[in-house]
């Protein structure tokens, strides 16, 4: 059975850094397509990053060149590198697989 767990997140400082990590487990990661997706207080769920199982990924609008999304087929794990965040990055952030949905991992940014 497939499962999704978020690990990463925290507390950091307005144009600090966070990596986040999303781990597969009962499949195989090279056969899915990951979405990243967070959810602030009071606000729909929407698309930070995708990676297609062929390698090719986009950004939601907002992320402005700041996050970069990478598989890494080897280790069952897709990585979502946050740069220069801000206060607006503040979310839950949650991981999906095949419609398979994580935990979620907590984001706070401090101004």
């Amino acid at each position: 059975q497939l499962q999704v767990a978020e690990s990463g997140g925290g507390l950091v400082q307005a144009g600090g850094s966070l990596r986040l990590s999303c781990e597969i487990s009962g499949s195989i990661l090279e056969y899915y397509f990951i979405r990243w997706f967070r959810q602030a207080p009071g606000k729909e769920r929407e698309l930070v990053a995708l990676a297609t199982s062929g390698r090719m990924t986009m950004y939601g609008a907002f992320v402005k060149d700041r996050f970069h999304i990478s598989r890494d087929n080897a280790r069952n794990t897709v990585s979502l590198e946050m740069n220069d965040l801000t206060p607006e990055d503040t979310a839950v952030y949650y991981c999906n697989a095949d419609d398979t949905w994580g935990q979620g991992t907590q984001v706070i940014v401090s101004s």
